[in-house]
């Protein structure tokens, strides 16, 4: 998994005046209740060591743009927030980051945000950082993290192990703008991931899954019409990008489902039982929804132990006419004559029964070797910069997660200035964070394809943070750049 500087070590003094409330035995405030009835924004809230009961439940907990909520373990302190219905329930947060937290044994969902059953009021600016969702209580739909109604939201670095039978790790219905990275996902039970009810613009990138349930990655679903957000949606899910993610087991690895311009590339999936991708409609209603398709299945390497009875399961009212495959490595382990996969368009530029020699699977090493027949054979995507490992890719890249060739650098936070820039796609503004305060101002320039500068700002680091607003640009492909003295680090960028 890709290795970051944790971005909460900016925050744990917070902004000048800010206030740092202790929880625990000896301390201030005996219960998390009690520091968040006194929390105020830019606060942040540690909890020491020790088991503390689930079943909590917070409405408006809210900090503001520049002054955000941080709930966090103490320093080097392990916490555990055991059982409950929801360990957390968080109704209508905004601008609230919940950093180094382990939650086990709920019966209902391992934490629960919700808009309060209203979309007028989104709950929105969430993130999860370093947490670890484990060992359901529970065997039926119960999902480790649930999330509904939530836009511009980031899951990174956390662990969804020991899921419910009939539920996800990360259940969203209707969130939009969300960011699910460098997490790690193992034995699940329906799904690792579903995103549906209206879900638009997630980005599912550098994620470890191993045996991630019956479809890892559910890219739509099936949503009772009174759950969709907007209530409008004509999808359940749309522009998604599932990108430099690894895959080993689970019955389905990628289920597209009543889901539109989703873009599955770079990724690599190991041993698949049942089949490699699935395409379906659960939600029919040809006056509203659309028909599943024009989704994409690119630069993926796809490593098949077992002959599958079809690589591609294609449900009715679904339209695979309009799906793109394309410079995708398929290999049969099993079988030296495999004639291929049975795809529902003809492939371009595929790389059939060819071992892409991965360097030790069995412990869960899945580079490639530039020799590798999946070195440089891919085609570029125009979002996607960098592999599992954080290595940018080469160009041409390289199929799968990991680059063969990387090329050298270019988001290495020893030698250069590591930023991580969200949402992307953006609409309106994108947020800048930095994972180590650097000694110089950061001046962010903004280029577009013809190499013109066409926003241009300086930013005081000493926050931690910043925004940089886009909205006077035009829609299309850009490429973000930050200088900070000489460190610089660059990423593509589009704006809707």
């Amino acid at each position: 998994m890709r290795s970051f500087i944790p971005i909460i070590c900016l925050f744990l003094s917070g902004p000048a005046g800010a206030t740092t409330l202790h929880v625990g035995a000896g301390h201030p405030y005996a219960t998390l209740s009690a520091a968040v009835a006194v929390v105020a924004p830019g606060d942040t809230i540690f909890i020491h060591a020790g088991s503390y009961p689930g079943g909590l439940y917070f409405a408006n907990l809210q900090g503001t743009s520049g002054q955000w909520i941080t709930i966090s373990n103490a320093p080097g302190e392990t916490v555990v927030f055991e059982g409950g219905g929801n360990a957390i329930q968080l109704t209508d947060p905004a601008y609230l980051r919940l950093y180094g937290l382990i939650f086990q044994h709920q019966t209902g969902n391992g934490v629960n945000v919700d808009d309060g059953g209203s979309y007028a009021s989104p709950a929105h600016h969430v993130v999860f950082e370093d947490c670890v969702f484990r060992d359901m209580s529970a065997s039926g739909n119960n999902d480790l993290l649930k999330l509904s109604g939530l836009d511009y939201f980031e899951v990174r670095n956390c662990t969804f192990q020991n899921g419910a039978a009939g539920g996800s790790g990360i259940d969203m219905v209707g969130c939009h703008h969300g960011l699910i990275e460098d997490n790690f996902f193992e034995n699940l039970g329906s799904n690792s991931i579903q995103c549906k009810g209206g879900s638009e613009w997630v980005r599912i990138e550098g994620n470890f899954f191993r045996d991630g349930g019956q479809r890892t990655l559910n890219l739509g679903g099936s949503t009772g019409l009174q759950f969709f957000r907007p209530d409008t949606a004509h999808f359940e899910a749309a522009n998604l990008q599932v990108y430099a993610n690894i895959i080993v087991g689970s019955w389905a690895p990628v289920a597209y489902v009543g889901a539109v311009n989703v873009e599955v590339a770079n990724n690599t999936i190991y041993q698949p039982e049942n089949w490699v991708v699935r395409i379906l409609q659960e939600t029919v209603d040809p006056d509203r929804f659309l028909e599943c398709g024009d989704n994409s299945f690119i630069n993926n390497i796809v490593w098949l132990g077992d002959d599958l009875n079809t690589e591609v399961n294609i449900g009715p009212n679904t339209a695979p006419e309009t799906f793109v495959f394309s410079n995708n490595l398929w290999f049969n382990a099993s079988d030296a004559n495999w004639p291929g996969p049975n795809l529902p368009v003809a492939e371009t530029n595929t790389i059939l029964n060819d071992d892409p020699l991965f360097n030790d699977p069995a412990n869960d090493d899945f580079s490639i070797p530039p020799g590798s027949p999946a070195a440089g054979a891919g085609t570029p995507v125009p979002l996607l910069d960098f592999d599992y490992l954080g290595q940018a890719f080469a160009t041409p890249p390289s199929i799968g997660a990991i680059e063969a060739n990387p090329v050298s650098g270019e988001k290495e936070p020893e030698a250069m200035l590591p930023v991580r820039v969200f949402p992307n796609p953006a609409t309106g503004a994108v947020r800048l964070e930095w994972y180590t305060i650097p000694a110089a101002p950061v001046h962010v320039q903004v280029f577009n394809t013809a190499g013109q500068v066409v926003r241009s700002q300086e930013f005081d680091t000493r926050t931690g943070s910043a925004e940089l607003d886009l909205s006077m640009l035009a829609g299309g492909l850009y490429v973000l750049r930050a200088v900070a003295a000489e460190q610089w680090w660059q990423m593509s960028l589009v704006k809707l």
